[in-house]
């Protein structure tokens, strides 16, 4: 049975009704304009036995007749996917959502759309119908959707794509020849070059393959080949092709004009004629059309001056420095310039060799040959290149390096990873750059500072478990390069990893003094460095050097269980006078005053602080100070998270705590995660909204505490007895209840539930405890 009869089998007899939109549901093809002019109480009855596609047709007919298609939508995810999505709370359109999914599903295979009469309408290509609703999309392993995407009967699709697509994720990648690679490379030209893409993730890629990730990283940046080389099924890249086109007239008027100025000029003077190579290069720019003006790398210091960094040479030398010059550039001397004038002129010659319309096979191989290489036996013996036609064509014509000398790049090799900004078109580039477990050597760290030391664009940057090690040194200095061009835009930075090269106050100070345009800092680390005794002890007298002034608002710190030293964290804090978020996790306080010291610190230098979190931080003894924070009049949001806060305490602390929390008017949302509060503490804390109180609480989040079903729901009807006495108004608005123990009385906890959400938003799940209890014993 195709079509919707086969939805209503179960309900028979059938109504004269259901069976009319049976009749209307199978002959939509040619009856769609007329079913979009009924009433809204017979197009509610219609909708959803329509097929997907005509149901995304009949958005804007349902949204005139005041019927919403949200319930349908959740209805054929619930059907099709049969999956709960995560944070499906905030999920506001379940039409993208399942359009977007499907999608995906139906790109990678793992949907067959002739399972279900809804998905399947010979009338209309899955791909193309949902394309224009996707503004996220992961591509895995073989990057198979990567080769159907850029198939030439997809075209549509991909132009659709170029115009919704936001955040392309890459995850669980594998190796793949060159034939795919070359799918890749014009399906990131046209989503990211010529389309909408601002996000790039990668994540979980054990052994990443280098030419694969770097080829990856330097389109993110906006970096490649001229349009031209760049053939979509045998012909060139149209954009590219006009905008060529358009800038060359553009500069060819420009050139007459110049050139009708220079003869009235001459005709009252002396005629003044340019260089051979002058004429060359403007007949050069009006070929190719004029590029993008060259962003200057950061130029190696050189420790002689008969030394010049010659980046031309594979076997260029570095110099050491110390921890102090790894992040210092200095111009470098104009006689360098001089010596690299024979690789001009060999580029020259190497474009004029390179302007056919079509691709050599070898380009993509030689592009990440100069933008990340190796020594002999690293990326060389990967990549084949012809020697002196377009490996030269790539290389850096202009001396510099963000990346050089320190211990995390140093190899025998000298610095790689060049990369030419006069030999390539600079084409529009992400913003948003995530690397989530995806290993990264010391030379891949090296290509991606000399990309970094450019990108403009980008704003955000997340390292996450890619073992950097030694090499954040080498990340850092390409940031500092791009930190110093007027058009930077870098405003967070987040890096996460298993072990901590460096004490975590160090890193942060280190990257404050690099990076003072900073608006947002996170560093997390798990544990220690694993070789003992190799990772450097904090430096005493660093905490007495001064940090240049920053723009600094959000500050995260994972500790891997160090000790929290105020005064480490002294120069940060007097530096961040603008800052308005800190998160301290995993710290250890190495003495009972220590929390006493940072809060007169964070009052005297954090005047515009109004987010404070702790996270895993045992505060059992300090619990004046834990009242101290509560009735700070600027803050906005406390979190003690995980703080074993009642280990050690009386009934009259939590009586201190609210009755403290119910004085604080500023005090918008108190978040106590994991603090042990069981049913009696919950029951008590209601009485912050107690007639009385002139809390201006929020949100409070109880999530991991303990708490049965009966204790919520006397907390319940405490509360509702409160809001009664206070007229029906009071200003707690969301209530998180995550990993409590509300599935042991099912029927009490889903009468509690009812009533507070009467009252506010509720966040929970479903969680076993039970399980959790066992997982727990086994790992003991």
């Amino acid at each position: 049975r195709s079509v919707p009869e086969a939805a209503m089998a179960a309900e028979r007899p059938c109504s004269l009704f259901a069976l009319s939109a049976a009749a209307v549901s199978r002959s939509m093809a040619a009856l769609e304009r007329d079913v979009w002019a009924l009433p809204g109480h017979l197009l509610r009855g219609l909708l959803p036995l329509l097929t997907v596609f005509h149901l995304e047709r009949a958005e804007d007919a349902a949204r005139r007749a005041g019927v919403s298609t949200q319930p349908i939508w959740r209805k054929l995810w619930d059907d099709v996917m049969k999956t709960r999505p995560p944070n499906s709370e905030s999920i506001t359109c379940w039409r993208k959502k399942f359009l977007e999914t499907f999608f995906s599903n139906v790109l990678h295979g793992v949907l067959d759309v002739s399972s279900d009469w809804r998905l399947n309408d010979r009338h209309f290509s899955p791909l193309l119908h949902s394309s224009p609703h996707v503004s996220q999309l992961t591509l895995c392993n073989m990057l198979q959707g990567a080769v159907e995407l850029t198939a030439e009967h997809n075209h549509k699709v991909l132009e659709n794509l170029a115009g919704s697509l936001r955040i392309l994720k890459f995850q669980h990648l594998l190796s793949c020849d060159q034939s795919i690679r070359r799918s890749l490379v014009l399906l990131l030209h046209r989503l990211i070059h010529h389309g909408s893409v601002s996000q790039v993730s990668m994540c979980s890629w054990p052994v990443p393959d280098t030419v694969l990730l770097v080829l990856i990283l330097s389109m993110s940046a906006g970096f490649w080949r001229s349009g031209n080389a760049l053939a979509y099924h045998s012909s060139p890249c149209g954009l590219c092709r006009e905008e060529d086109k358009a800038q060359s007239q553009e500069s060819a008027q420009e050139g007459a004009e110049r050139g009708c100025n220079a003869e009235r000029e001459g005709s009252g003077g002396e005629n003044h004629k340019g260089s051979p190579e002058e004429v060359e290069a403007r007949v050069n720019s009006v070929l190719s059309g004029p590029r993008s003006p060259p962003l200057g790398n950061p130029a190696c210091e050189e420790t002689s001056s008969e030394a010049p960094c010659d980046h031309t040479s594979i076997q260029g030398g570095s110099s050491l420095r110390s921890s102090s010059e790894q992040l210092s550039c200095h111009p470098v001397p104009r006689k360098t310039r001089r010596r690299l004038k024979p690789a001009a002129g060999r580029k020259r010659r190497s474009l004029r060799r390179s302007r056919g319309h079509y691709a050599d096979p070898e380009d993509l191989y030689d592009f990440v040959f100069t933008v990340a290489r190796e020594d002999n036996s690293g990326l060389l013996d990967k990549i084949r290149t012809t020697e002196g036609e377009n490996t030269e064509n790539w290389t850096s014509s202009s001396p510099g390096s963000p990346c050089t000398g320190h211990a995390g790049c140093k190899k025998r090799g000298g610095p790689a990873g060049i990369f030419s900004l006069k030999a390539a078109h600079r084409f529009r580039s992400v913003s948003t750059l995530e690397l989530f477990s995806v290993p990264l050597t010391g030379e891949t760290c090296r290509a991606l500072s000399n990309l970094l030391s450019s990108w403009v664009s980008l704003e955000n940057l997340v390292l996450s478990y890619n073992g950097l090690h030694a090499n954040i040194s080498c990340i850092l200095s390409g940031l500092r390069a791009l930190s110093r061009h007027p058009e930077c835009r870098f405003r967070v930075l987040r890096v996460s990893d298993m072990f901590s090269h460096m004490p975590c106050m160090e890193l942060v100070r280190y990257v404050l003094s690099a990076l003072p345009q900073l608006h947002t800092l996170s560093v997390s680390f798990d544990l220690k460095n694993h070789l003992e005794g190799s990772r450097p002890e904090e430096n005493p007298s660093c905490s007495e050097a001064e940090i240049p002034e920053s723009c600094l608002e959000v500050l995260e710190i994972r500790f891997p269980r160090e000790p929290l030293h105020t005064a480490f964290l002294l120069p940060v804090l007097k530096a961040s006078k603008s800052l308005q978020q800190l998160s301290l996790d995993s710290a250890t306080l190495p003495c009972p005053q220590e929390l006493g010291l940072l809060l007169e610190v964070l009052k005297e230098y954090t005047p515009n602080l109004k987010k404070l979190s702790f996270h895993d931080v045992n505060l059992a003894e300090h619990q004046k100070e834990v009242l101290l924070l509560l009735q700070d009049p600027g803050l906005q949001e406390i979190t003690f998270s995980f703080c074993r806060l009642f280990e050690s305490s009386t009934a009259e602390f939590l009586s201190e705590i609210i009755n403290t929390v119910k004085r604080n008017s500023s005090l918008k949302s108190l978040k106590l995660p994991g603090n042990r509060l069981g049913n009696h503490r919950l029951i008590a804390l209601a009485d912050i909204f107690s007639e009385d109180s002139s809390s201006s609480l929020c949100q409070l989040d109880v999530s991991s505490n303990c708490i049965k079903p009966d204790g919520l729901l006397e907390f319940t009807k405490k509360l509702e007895g409160h809001i009664q006495q206070r007229g029906g108004q009071i200003p707690f608005t969301h209530l998180r209840l995550f990993q409590n123990w509300l599935d042991q009385d099912a029927e009490t906890a889903q009468e509690a539930l009812r009533r507070l959400k009467a009252v506010c938003s509720v966040v929970n799940d479903s969680w076993d405890s039970s399980q959790a209890f066992a997982d727990y014993i086994s790992v003991m």
